[in-house]
């Protein structure tokens, strides 16, 4: 890079990073890695509001599911030394779960094609959020609890973190060592990374520990702040704790394959009907402009992590912020665009069609068969955002007309149909969808309240009318919550809205009948639950 490409640099991430600069709250910082060198390292904001104290070279963050490679990579240390194989049965290691109807391998986990239900969406469904406490003992009970899977195993990819907490598990069994001294002895001590360690629980104390932070008032999107809160043990779906000195040391290990780990890490494999799954092992693959990179983010009550590489180039991008209102993903691309402008043979950036094609699109989509929702809204700024299950994201052209979501929680790309009321959605797998445009106000089924229960979740839902509408009560197995409303879509089908420590949001669901027309149960479809029966009891 020549000094005026380093200035250049230099003055795009000063751009980046000055709302966080002009601004007393919590921020963002980040690290750019050309070659051997961490050729920029800048931040801005506070890392904790109450001691005035700005974030440094010396901060430290939850990076949560940036974790998960790291997990991969002891997972894969235990393999070559024999301890255990990648296609092991997960109940060879863990014989308290179920026996699900399929083989569930250590290998379908690594690669989120495992189909089993997130313990984090488990707990939900149960009542308990992520401000609440809860122990590893009772998320790996939920876990237990299950006896159906999300989709037959390497059929399809879903996010769970369930299967990285496994994995977490079976690397301590295998080893004898709980997983944070294996972590500590055999990849950051030989990387250099000083700053980092696994943190389970929230009251450890930690040095040049961020505050994470929250808006008093999300939808204002600013400050005043508050602090974050999240109550659960974490494991090996995201207890790490680090800094962008020592995600660039990492950075470096993987270019150099300093570990030896790097190839296997970044496998793809197919998924059983033969088309390529794009998440390896605890790493997304994907093509910007042409150009490969490698990445994985990381959310958590308070925190945001984007970490990512671009192996042909040399370079690594990380981006951490302790300010919920943060995007790293986002501005981790930003800075990869930047440089990919001066690289040659790079393509040239998509362009997102004009405004008025855009309002098109903003509306709510059903797919009935699941069922399964989306809805589209336009910022005034003309910024095309969707969301599914309350998971929002932007919109970016994916070419030849169709467009696709970016840093969702279920990656897909969509075509609007000339009417503009409907549309086919690709999802994971190759396999499409058809959704159709439903009309707002849509009314609840009038037999709907009543009490419903799930074995799974060890939850009872009661669901009660009021002449506002209909919500819902838990009775789960740690906390009772509610009422929480329902809103109608169409017919049948309905969406309940749930709180959160990280944003509010949905499942939708069915009322099932039997050939009478009577309710008998519930078919529920959260973020990465799916296919969750409740039965009626009442």
């Amino acid at each position: 890079m020549t000094d005026l490409d380093a200035t250049l640099l230099h003055r795009h991430v000063a751009t980046l990073l000055s709302p966080w600069r002009d601004a007393p709250g919590p921020g963002v910082a980040i690290g750019i890695v050309r070659g051997k060198e961490l050729v920029l390292h800048e931040s801005g904001g506070l890392a904790s509001i109450e001691l005035g104290l700005p974030i440094g070279e010396g901060t430290t963050f939850r990076i949560a599911s940036v974790s998960k490679q790291f997990t991969c990579a002891a997972i894969l240390l235990l393999a070559q030394e024999g301890r255990l194989s990648l296609s092991d049965d997960v109940r060879l290691h863990v014989p308290e779960l179920a026996a699900f109807a399929g083989v569930v391998t250590i290998d379908h986990m690594m690669r989120n094609t495992s189909g089993i239900r997130d313990m984090l969406e488990i707990m939900r469904t149960g009542g308990t959020d992520l401000a609440m406490p809860a122990s590893h003992e009772q998320l790996l009970a939920g876990i237990a609890r299950q006896r159906t899977l999300n989709f037959a195993p390497g059929s399809r990819y879903l996010y769970s973190n369930a299967g990285f907490m496994l994995l977490g598990v079976i690397a301590e069994r295998a080893s004898g060592m709980k997983l944070r001294d294996f972590l500590a002895q055999r990849l950051f001590a030989p990387a250099g990374m000083s700053m980092t360690r696994m943190v389970e629980s929230t009251t450890e104390l930690v040095p040049g520990l961020a505050t994470g932070y929250l808006p008093a008032n999300p939808a204002d999107g600013v400050g005043p702040w508050v602090k974050a809160q999240h109550g659960f043990a974490v494991h090996g779906e995201g207890a790490l704790v680090s800094s962008v000195v020592d995600l660039a040391l990492w950075a470096r290990a993987c270019e150099t394959n300093r570990h030896g780990l790097t190839p296997e890490l970044e496998e793809c494999a197919p998924f059983t009907n033969g088309t390529l799954n794009d998440y390896a092992r605890g790493l997304r693959l994907s093509s910007v402009r042409g150009v490969r990179t490698v990445s994985h983010g990381g959310l958590w009550p308070g925190y945001k992590t984007e970490f990512l590489r671009v192996p042909e180039l040399e370079t690594a991008i990380v981006v951490i912020a302790n300010n919920a209102t943060a995007n790293p993903y986002a501005i981790g691309q930003k800075i990869l665009h930047h440089i990919l402008d001066s690289t040659p043979g790079a393509k040239p950036a998509l362009k997102l069609p004009a405004p008025d094609v855009l309002a098109r699109h903003v509306g709510r989509f059903l797919n009935p068969a699941v069922p399964a929702t989306v809805d589209f809204t336009l910022s005034d700024k003309g910024v095309l955002s969707g969301s599914t299950n309350g998971v929002a994201f932007e919109v970016r052209s994916f070419g030849d007309g169709r467009l696709e979501s970016s840093n969702a929680g279920r990656d897909f790309a969509f075509r609007l149909a000339a009417d503009g009321n409907s549309m086919e959605i690709e999802l994971d797998a190759g396999t499409t969808a058809s959704y159709h445009r439903v009309k707002p106000d849509a009314g609840l089924p009038a037999d709907l309240p009543g009490t419903y229960r799930s074995d799974e979740m060890a939850a009872t839902w009661t669901i009660s009318a009021h002449p506002a509408g209909m919500d819902l009560a838990i009775d789960g197995p740690h906390a009772k919550a509610g009422p929480w409303p329902l809103e109608g879509i169409e017919g049948d089908i309905f969406r309940v809205w749930s709180p959160g420590a990280l944003y509010r949001s949905w499942q939708d669901a069915r009322v099932v009948r039997n050939a009478e027309g009577a309710v008998t149960g519930l078919l529920i479809n959260g973020n990465r639950v799916k296919n969750l029966a409740f039965t009626r009891a009442a």
